[in-house]
């Protein structure tokens, strides 16, 4: 029989057990955050200024503080599940994907801002999207309320890509 934390309450754990633990997952989350930067650029005379942009586009202070909040809950979900054990499979499995869909994140941003490619920065958000819902059915087998922290940042990747796929098409 597999040992499953279905959620919070049923576990029996406390939410903090390591609160180390907590702050180097949320800070490991940010730091991606931060290294995806370097290259997004969108402030005036930036290429990105420069192309076309849909209606739908949020306007730019936006970005900072959605990201902001996605990248702390990614941590809180990455800490509940590596608090499952990381000596277990399926934790091993789960931290992989997380790890794989949090480098795509950030190479979505070298692709789209730092070589200026729309059509690349779609093709990867499209394996992105796929490697977060990948990630989000491991964290559920291993541990509800992290699969549940991630629907956001799925949602708000989902939007990224109707918005990358604009970009690409008016600018292509």
């Amino acid at each position: 029989m597999k040992h499953q934390s279905p959620d919070l309450q049923s576990s029996g754990k406390p939410f903090i057990r390591s609160p180390v633990t907590l702050v180097a997952a949320v800070l490991l989350c940010n730091l991606a955050g931060i290294l995806g930067s370097f290259v997004t650029i969108t402030g005036e005379g930036s290429w990105y200024a420069t192309i076309q942009k849909p209606p739908f586009n949020p306007p730019g202070f936006l970005f900072a503080p959605v990201w902001t909040l996605l990248f702390i809950l990614m941590g809180i979900s990455l800490y509940l599940v590596w608090m499952e054990g990381a000596s277990r499979k399926e934790v091993r499995i789960a931290l992989v994907a997380f790890g794989v869909q949090l480098v795509l994140n950030v190479l979505w941003s070298f692709l789209f801002f730092g070589l200026q490619s729309p059509f690349l920065g779609f093709i990867e958000i499209l394996i992105l999207w796929m490697s977060i819902a990948i990630t989000i059915f491991l964290f559920y087998r291993v541990q509800r309320t992290a699969a549940f922290l991630l629907i956001p940042y799925l949602a708000w990747v989902s939007f990224a890509t109707l918005l990358t796929y604009t970009v690409w098409i008016l600018n292509g």
